[in-house]
């Protein structure tokens, strides 16, 4: 199993302390997350896009760019990139650059996004945000598989025999799905083979386990082999502890703060208690047993190979943060990464081809 620490870069006051930092201490913020993160070996680092309060990640590219400078080793993720707001010669132009910059560390996680301010802004309407989706990952994965292309796309004008630069590093770059709520997005990727990311984050398991479902049922429709499927799946809360009954104690009032924000901002409450969202969600609170327990439960029936983790403190002071994540990587991990297998295909980049074996392959 392999494992991920995502930001969507929350700018709102701490949900304990009630202190807001500016906006450069939390990019800053964000860096550090990044550097901690390769330095206690996870395996990627991914920083979402959003376009809206209470975010500040509407430039992931620079933000990302930026890491790829500052670390050497962990894989850089997209968390998602909101296709259905972007035109894709445009999004292909950033990625293809990061995607060099980073020496091909680059995965994408695309997803139509959500939120009605997102899509005022960039003037898409609820009804065509799936279809701009779709059409948007279509020219941007043609893009970047072919040196000239011609297509005539309904969301944006033609593009006939056209070139676009950078050329890619990676050929191809891997695609994963972002999954939450509905299976215009789970059925695409089957359709090109691509894994999915299941967010499994705002609800119980129950309904993700029933995409991830349909999820495989498509694949096979498409013709793809089984043993090809990939999937990875969110957490709603992290917070690893000596004992349970420490995990709690911290955990409480971070949940309780959590709740009365979303009160307050007119957000349904789904865990009314801190001992349901523990029981019914994703979140992973409690001892390193507890948690490797959890894990396995809701891999019976994800079957995922790849888990995020939240990389923010979200309430947690830095210390704290910094141990929780210690503890992780120092004893639920290792059972992890041994007893669920990784997803079936490489982890390191994928290069292009030297042009020695281009010449061979046409003697």
């Amino acid at each position: 199993m392999k494992f991920i620490a995502i930001t969507l870069i929350v700018h709102r006051p701490d949900s304990v302390t009630g202190v807001q930092k500016s906006t450069r201490d939390r990019f800053r913020e964000v860096v550090d997350n990044a550097l901690l993160a390769e330095e206690l070996g996870f395996d990627g680092f991914g920083v979402g896009e959003r376009h809206e309060r209470p975010f500040i990640s509407s430039s992931p590219t620079v933000v990302l760019s930026h890491l790829a400078a500052v670390t050497r080793r962990i894989r850089l993720f997209t968390a998602v990139t909101t296709l259905s707001l972007l035109d894709p010669v445009r999004a292909y132009e950033d990625y293809a650059t990061l995607d060099h910059l980073s020496n091909g560390r680059l995965d994408l996680i695309i997803g139509k996004g959500n939120g009605s301010a997102q899509r005022e802004l960039f003037h898409v309407t609820a009804e065509d945000q799936w279809d701009r989706n779709a059409e948007s990952y279509e020219v941007f994965r043609q893009i970047w598989r072919q040196d000239k292309v011609t297509v005539s796309p309904r969301f944006r004008p033609p593009l006939r025999d056209a070139e676009v630069w950078p050329r890619p590093y990676q050929q191809p770059i891997r695609v994963w799905h972002g999954s939450a709520t509905s299976k215009e997005s789970v059925d695409l990727a089957a359709r090109y083979g691509d894994p999915l990311f299941s967010a499994n984050v705002t609800n119980p398991i129950e309904p993700y386990a029933e995409l991830i479902r349909y999820y495989r049922e498509r694949w096979e429709h498409y013709g793809h082999d089984p043993a090809g499927i990939a999937v990875g799946a969110g957490t709603a809360g992290l917070y690893v502890a000596r004992t349970s009954q420490q995990a709690l104690s911290v955990y409480r009032p971070i949940f309780e703060a959590t709740q009365a924000f979303q009160k307050q901002a007119g957000l349904p409450v789904v865990f009314p208690t801190l001992e349901d969202f523990i029981d019914r969600s994703s979140a992973l609170i409690g001892s390193p047993q507890q948690i490797i327990d959890k894990v396995h439960r809701y891999h019976e029936q994800f079957g995922h190979t790849v888990l995020h983790l939240n990389a923010d403190a979200g309430g947690l002071t830095n210390a704290q943060h910094r141990r929780c994540l210690e503890l992780f990587q120092s004893e639920v991990a290792p059972a992890l990464r041994k007893e669920i297998p990784d997803p079936p295909f490489a982890w390191k980049p994928v290069l292009p081809t030297p042009p020695i074996a281009k010449e061979q392959a046409h003697v």
